[in-house]
């Protein structure tokens, strides 16, 4: 059986396509303004380019931010509990996940593919993608180049505000000062793995952690979180894709073994 699993997250929308323990193709694009449409055009896209038919998918299970919205799918399931399915599928062996995405930050704690614990930031930028968004606006150097340049830095500057818009400012005047780029973006991205290496450590992470999200992307985000937290993350082919990937596995349902 076909299933399909629809991410919608505040940033981007993720479809997937899967049978038989396999991935069968997934798109990734921004969610814009309404999340139904960018979702029903996806999933059509993907279809085609999969040579699918609509009616050859059985349940079409939705996750994420904008998952009630979705109203084609046949089920809506937690993003906590579609990351969990997702990344167990992947890595069997992960006891921890850490997805920093665009809005939010969180921190799960899973064992044998199912959630003990988990802990949330959603309150506040700081911790997440848009923190990098802003701050590299403010650096003026595109957001997919501030890890690199974090990579280079010898001597990382400190950041000291916690709100998104202070630290811009505190961007600025840094920058007048004369600190490199590649100080201020290392001092940037420890900032945002300092404090979500505290949410790991509050959840009793220690070992077998996978790092999922869009941030997971950025090599210098890697890096200081493997730095704070003393350990090698598991960082999936395609970082973006777990939660699609979980609700596609949940939408299989119990008698697929999954």
């Amino acid at each position: 059986m076909i299933t399909a699993g629809i991410d919608a997250g505040a940033a981007t929308t993720k479809v997937l396509l899967f049978r038989d323990r396999e991935i069968l193709g997934y798109r990734i694009n921004g969610t814009a303004f309404d999340f139904l449409t960018a979702a029903r055009n996806m999933f059509d896209e993907l279809l085609r380019s999969c040579d699918i038919q609509r009616e050859d998918v059985g349940n079409v299970y939705a996750t994420g931010y904008g998952r009630n919205s979705i109203s084609f799918a046949d089920k809506s399931i937690s993003e906590i509990t579609a990351h969990a399915k997702g990344v167990s599928f992947l890595f069997p062996e992960v006891r921890g996940i850490i997805d920093v995405g665009g809005q939010d930050s969180k921190v799960i704690v899973i064992e044998d593919g199912k959630v003990v614990d988990f802990l949330m930031n959603d309150k506040c930028a700081a911790g997440t993608g848009k923190f990098l968004e802003y701050t590299a606006k403010a650096l003026e150097v595109p957001i997919n180049d501030l890890g690199s340049l974090a990579l280079a830095s010898s001597h990382p500057a400190d950041i000291t505000s916690m709100c998104t818009v202070f630290a811009e400012s505190e961007v600025i005047s840094l920058r007048a000062r004369g600190i490199t780029k590649e100080d201020i973006a290392a001092g940037l991205i420890t900032s945002i793995a300092q404090r979500v290496v505290v949410m790991a450590k509050r959840m009793g992470l220690k070992e077998r952690i996978a790092f999922v999200g869009g941030v997971a992307k950025n090599a210098g985000m890697k890096a200081a979180l493997e730095k704070e937290l003393g350990v090698t993350l598991y960082v999936p082919f395609e970082p973006q894709i777990t939660g699609a990937l979980g609700a596609a596995i949940a939408a299989h349902g119990s008698g697929t073994g999954l």
